[in-house]
C-alpha cells in the first residue's frame, strides 16, 4: 500500500491517484486542500472571488482514504485573490508556495509511525515536498518514491546560464534563479533518499545526468492525454494566414525570443497569438514583440482547450520543460505541435508524423517547419488527425495504470 503526498494535487498526480485507487495500492491521500460535493469548502466555491476552489473537487470514492490539512495552501489562495504580494513572498512570505509544502511535508512526516503499524510498504512524494518524509520514512523502513516533475536544477542552471548570454534583453524574464542555496541542498537531499525516481519525460531523466550522487533505477512514464471530445474543423490556408498559437508563462525559459524571431518577416502570411501571464512587467523585450501580435494575458480551461482549436499550429519552444501539459492539450484537439527536444515532446511525437520536433533555442527550425506548411499546406489536418489519435491511444488512464503497473513491479506494493 501508497501513501501518497502532493500539497496542491494537479492533473497528472490525480491520474496516478486513480491508478492506485483502483489497483487497491492508495493507503491514504495526504493534501493541503481536498473538496467534496456537499462539504463547506464545496459552497465557498460559490463565492465568485473562491471559485477556484471547485477546481480542488475530488473523485467521490477518495474521500475515505482522503486526509487534507488546509491553513497554509487556504491562505496562500486568499493571499493570492487578494493581491497580497508579502505574503507570497519567495520562500520568506508566511502563504508563499515553499512553506506550503515544508508544512505538508512535516505534516506527513508527523503520521507515518501510524501509516508503518497499518502495513504501508512506500511513500509516494513530489519535489520540494518530499525530505522530512523521507528521513522519517528511512527511519521507519518505508520505501521512498520520489517524482520530479521538472528537469534537475542544477542542470536548468547551466542551460538557462547560456540565454543570459545569448539573450541579455531576455534575462529579467528568468525568474528560476531566486531559489536559496538551502533550497537546492534540499533537492539533492530529497534524490539522496530516493528509493526510486519517477519522471514524466526522457529529457529530465537526461538532466540527472548532472546529478553528482548515486541514484536510483529512474523510471520514465509519460502522462497521458486529455479526454478527446471534439473534432477540429480544417480550413484551406488559401486567401488567409497561417493561425499560430503559444500558450504558457511568458519568460525566456519557454523559448520565447525563438518564436518571436520565427515569425519576423513572415506578417504578411502568420498570424500569431501569445496566451500567458507575464514572468515580469518590465522586459521592454518581452513588451514589445507582445504589442506586435496578439496577447491574451488569461483564459479558462476551457477557453483554452477553444483556443487552440481554432488556431492552425500550437507551437511550444521551451528551453526546459519536464514535460508540457499544453503539448498533449493541443494534440488532443487535433492541433499538430512543433515543440523542441527539452520538453516530452520526443517521448509523445514522431516528427513530420504527428508533429514536429526541432532544437531547443533555434529560430530557423521553428522558420523552416512554417514553410514547410506553405509548401503543403494538407500537413496540417493529416498531422492533426494523427495527433489526435496519439491522444485517443493514451488517456489519462493509462498513465495511472502504467504508474501502477511499474510501483507493483519494483516490489513497493
Amino acid at each position: 500500500m501508497i501513501l501518497f503526498s502532493h500539497p496542491t494535487l494537479n492533473a497528472n498526480a490525480k491520474a496516478l491517484i486513480n491508478g492506485l485507487y483502483k489497483h487497491e495500492l492508495l493507503y491514504k491521500l495526504y493534501t493541503c486542500i481536498a473538496v467534496f460535493p456537499g462539504q463547506f469548502l464545496f459552497k465557498l466555491g460559490d463565492n465568485g472571488r473562491l471559485k477556484d476552489l471547485k477546481r480542488r473537487r475530488l473523485d467521490q470514492s477518495w474521500q475515505t482514504f482522503t486526509v487534507s490539512k488546509s491553513f497554509f495552501e487556504f491562505g496562500r489562495v486568499l493571499a493570492l485573490k487578494f493581491n497580497v504580494v508579502f505574503l507570497l513572498t519567495h520562500e520568506k512570505g508566511f502563504f508563499c508556495v515553499d512553506r506550503v509544502y515544508k508544512m505538508h511535508d512535516q505534516w506527513v512526516a508527523n503520521n507515518l509511525n501510524k501509516a508503518k503499524k497499518e502495513g504501508i510498504a512506500g511513500v509516494y512524494a513530489y519535489e520540494d515536498g518530499a525530505l522530512a518524509t523521507f528521513t522519517k520514512a528511512k527511519h521507519l523502513g518505508i520505501n521512498c518514491i520520489y517524482d520530479l516533475p521538472i528537469g534537475y536544477w542544477k542542470s536548468a542552471r547551466l542551460l538557462m546560464q547560456k540565454e543570459f548570454e545569448i539573450n541579455p534583453d531576455w534575462s529579467s524574464t528568468l525568474t528560476g534563479f531566486n531559489d536559496s542555496q538551502a533550497k537546492l541542498d534540499k533537492k539533492d537531499q530529497e534524490l539522496a533518499l530516493a528509493d526510486v525516481i519517477f519522471v514524466a519525460s526522457s529529457f529530465t531523466k537526461k538532466t540527472l545526468e548532472d546529478y553528482s550522487g548515486i541514484l536510483p533505477e529512474i523510471k520514465v512514464i509519460p502522462y497521458g492525454f486529455p479526454q478527446v471530445n471534439q473534432k477540429k474543423e480544417y480550413s484551406s490556408l488559401s486567401n488567409r494566414k497561417l493561425k499560430v498559437l503559444f500558450i504558457g508563462g511568458l519568460s525566456q525559459r519557454k523559448g520565447l525570443s525563438y518564436l518571436f524571431e520565427a515569425v519576423y518577416g513572415l506578417e504578411d502570411t502568420v498570424e500569431l497569438t501569445i496566451v500567458g501571464h507575464k514572468a515580469v512587467s518590465n522586459c521592454k523585450a518581452l513588451n514589445n514583440a507582445l504589442e506586435q501580435h496578439k496577447w491574451i494575458p488569461s483564459l479558462s480551461h476551457d477557453e483554452v482547450l477553444t483556443c487552440m482549436r481554432e488556431n492552425d499550429v500550437f507551437v511550444f519552444p521551451s528551453l526546459f520543460e519536464g514535460f508540457g501539459l499544453v503539448i498533449t492539450e493541443a494534440m488532443s484537439q487535433g492541433v499538430p505541435v512543433i515543440t523542441t527536444d527539452r520538453t516530452a515532446g520526443p517521448d509523445l511525437i514522431q516528427d513530420e508524423v504527428d508533429g514536429w520536433i526541432v532544437p531547443a533555442g533555434s529560430s530557423s527550425a521553428i522558420k523552416e517547419v512554417f514553410h514547410k506548411i506553405f509548401d503543403n499546406p494538407e500537413i496540417l489536418e493529416q498531422l492533426g488527425l494523427a495527433a489526435q489519435n496519439k491522444a485517443k491511444s493514451r488517456p489519462w488512464s493509462v498513465y495511472g495504470q502504467e504508474m501502477a503497473d511499474a510501483l507493483s513491479s519494483i516490489n513497493i506494493c
